[in-house]
């Protein structure tokens, strides 16, 4: 079988796959990147992702770019994982769009917030709306989680939107709400997350040595 590697910044963006991987549960490799030593930004690194950033994932021949895309191809081509919803079954549908969310939306407007424009942007020029609509529809989706997105399942769905809601709350970028918190207490206690969070502090005091 085709061996898995990350590249991988602790922590960043790419601890999103970083977690992913640990659900998965199959072997891997991680390949840091130095960002303090600009190595993402050397031909080395380039020639993986030339857009300089992380994470990039390499499976055999195939090297991907994008935390979410990179997430849902892990759970499409290990299904015995049981973390993804399979073409064909009714929840697909659900099941990618809050993939697309995290990236196109919840990230975005985090970010709006955290770096917010001199002139405001019409709402109708924004993929994502405004933070506001982000954050009721996020809240609702988690009042309704039972206990997970997608029902009983847990899937990368709850990675991707996880790994923002997790950020979002840490750097105080979402206002806090009831449904968040008990989300997030679910999530947290993910054995695969835990050793996924204990990696990345060890790799990072490796990153900065």
């Amino acid at each position: 079988m085709p061996k898995l590697t990350l590249y991988h910044a602790a922590p960043s963006r790419s601890s999103i796959v970083h977690w992913m991987l640990e659900e998965v549960g199959e072997p891997y490799d991680i390949h840091l990147v130095s960002f303090k030593k600009g190595e993402n930004l050397k031909p080395e690194y380039l020639a993986v992702n030339p857009m300089g950033k992380v994470p990039a994932l390499r499976h055999g021949d195939v090297v991907m770019t994008e935390a979410a895309a990179i997430c849902t191809y892990l759970a499409d081509e290990f299904p015995k994982a049981k973390l993804n919803v399979p073409v064909g079954d009714p929840r697909r549908g659900v099941y990618l769009k809050w993939l697309f969310f995290g990236p196109s939306c919840v990230e975005p407007a985090i970010m709006e917030r955290a770096y917010p424009r001199k002139d405001t942007p019409p709402r109708a020029a924004l993929g994502f709306g405004e933070l506001e609509t982000v954050v009721d529809v996020l809240a609702k989706a988690a009042g309704a989680a039972d206990p997970y997105l997608l029902g009983k399942q847990f899937t990368a769905v709850d990675v991707v939107i996880g790994s923002g809601l997790r950020w979002g709350t840490m750097f105080k970028l979402l206002p806090e709400r009831p449904e968040f918190a008990a989300s997030l207490a679910r999530l947290n206690e993910r054995p695969a997350l835990k050793r996924a969070t204990e990696k990345d502090a060890k790799l990072q005091k490796q990153q900065e040595g």
